[in-house]
């Protein structure tokens, strides 16, 4: 891992050389300069004292053969017996990356009473699914769905691993990453892959002030969890992939966590589903004005969510809130009212087919990837559009 060499010699004033850090992870100790764990190895001491703090890529540790590692794999979601949409988007972006390199597709499904849903894995251009239907596996418990996986990566060794940002992808990854000492890059937004296989997993950092460009040029297999709804389902395709059914020793399924019962929970429909939302911003003034916003959204048929301040303010449940720290969605319309339009929030809603942005900053960032740009008052806007949707109605 690369580290920060500290020349002490030149290191004269202290004082200035500790305040540098804004994290605060310099320090002085018997008049010597040392780095705490707080680092976050931003550069900043580096940039600015040059000739004391030096960057030093670690090249010690030994690279891995990369030729040994082959394939981009996906692990499929299975919900109740079904197979969650968001592994059919991930499958288009694994052949698309596949593509690239000239690897094959494969996809694993873990559970119990599966096996008829492999087919349906095929149509979306998987070139091999792995099946592992095993009653232990009925329910997701973390030890045994992490032994399926590693057994998989053991015999097929691919050289990416995508998994869905979902509850069940977010508990998987890191402890299957962890088992093979490799990178992990949550939540990403943007996938690519170079010639050489590494793959490039972009998504925003610092508050969504930079896209961070994350690799693992060392390790394999490069493991990376990607949220609902951000890629597209692609077509289906006439199958020509085949099916191999795996097991596992029952002993190696073993788990400390017992099910004892299991109750369904009702479900709502969250603003995931719906094809119309409307957008509270910081340009609402107060709670109260929500309800002009929610009789829009009342009479589109479609579902009134915020940005992150809203929900910070309690104006609104934080289920309804769109971005990065919220949910993704991709509906057909999407009118964002006095958003601003942050990193953040744009990640989580930029796949709408279409786009109407009302804010009175012409240089709000939110018209950059609006379809249609309004500069003006919400408060004069909307009740006209209201208005004028009520009126159409009326004359229909």
């Amino acid at each position: 891992m690369p580290y920060i060499k500290i020349h002490q010699d030149k290191a004269a004033d202290k004082t200035a050389l500790t305040a540098v850090c804004p994290f605060k992870a310099i320090e002085v100790a018997d008049n010597t300069l040392s780095i705490n764990a707080g680092c976050r190895m931003c550069r900043i001491c580096v940039k600015k004292f040059s000739d004391v703090f030096e960057y030093v890529e670690d090249d010690t540790a030994p690279a891995v053969d990369k030729s040994q590692w082959k394939g981009i794999a996906v692990v499929a979601e299975i919900e109740e017996g079904n197979i969650h949409p968001v592994t059919f988007e991930l499958l288009g972006k694994a052949r698309e990356l596949a593509k690239k390199v000239n690897y094959p597709v494969y996809c694993l499904m873990i559970g119990h009473e599966i096996t008829s849903q492999a087919e349906k894995i095929l149509q979306y251009d998987a070139d091999e699914v792995f099946v592992y239907d095993q009653e232990e596996l009925k329910y997701f418990r973390i030890e045994p769905y992490t032994a399926v996986l590693e057994d998989f990566i053991k015999n097929v060794k691919p050289s990416s691993i995508l998994i869905g940002g979902t509850q069940t992808g977010r508990s998987l990854a890191p402890r299957a990453a962890a088992r093979f000492r490799t990178g992990l890059t949550a939540d990403c937004t943007i996938l690519d892959i170079s010639e050489n296989t590494d793959l490039d997993q972009i998504r925003p950092a610092y508050g969504g002030n930079i896209m961070a460009h994350i690799n693992t040029p060392k390790h394999r297999p490069q493991f990376a969890t990607v949220r609902y709804k951000i890629f597209p389902i692609p077509a289906m395709t006439k199958p020509h992939g085949i099916i191999r059914h795996c097991t596992l020793n029952p002993a190696a399924l073993a788990s400390r966590i017992t099910i004892l019962n299991m109750e369904e929970k009702s479900r709502e429909k969250g603003i995931e589903d719906a094809e119309v939302i409307i957008v509270a911003g910081r340009g609402v003034r107060k709670q109260e004005d929500l309800a002009m916003l929610q009789e829009l959204a009342d009479l589109l048929n479609g579902r009134l969510a915020s940005t992150r301040a809203v929900v910070e303010a309690g104006w609104i449940d934080a289920k309804n809130q769109i971005g990065l720290s919220g949910r993704t969605v991709k509906p057909k319309l999407i009118i964002t009212c006095g958003v601003s339009g942050a990193i953040q929030f744009v990640a989580g809603m930029n796949g709408a087919e279409k786009i109407i942005a009302i804010n009175t900053d012409p240089n709000a960032q939110i018209f950059k990837v609006a379809h249609i740009g309004i500069c003006g008052d919400i408060y004069q806007i909307v009740p006209k559009l209201i208005e004028q949707i009520k009126n159409q109605k009326v004359e229909v």
